[in-house]
């Protein structure tokens, strides 16, 4: 039987792997930025449901906080 990830040096990926693993790894990468932003939305979402007055401490204004909170999902505005 010929294997050729057994002729790979040890601790050195395989050409043929590595090209997966960096599009695996850019998934990754995108799909995190993603969730950080919705769980940023449905947080401003709740504080400015809660108390409005924290969004002009962190310097939003009403419209900003309006259109950021249009960017969720239908089912979670």
């Amino acid at each position: 039987m010929n294997d050729t990830l057994a002729s790979v040096p040890p601790g050195m990926p395989a050409r043929s792997m590595e090209a997966p693993r960096r599009r695996l790894a850019a998934l990754r990468k995108t799909i995190a930025a993603w969730r950080e932003r919705a769980r940023f939305r449905w947080d401003l979402k709740r504080m400015s449901e809660i108390s409005p007055h924290l969004i002009d401490d962190i310097g939003l204004t009403t419209r900003q906080v309006e259109e950021e909170i249009a960017q969720l999902p239908f089912w979670q505005r």
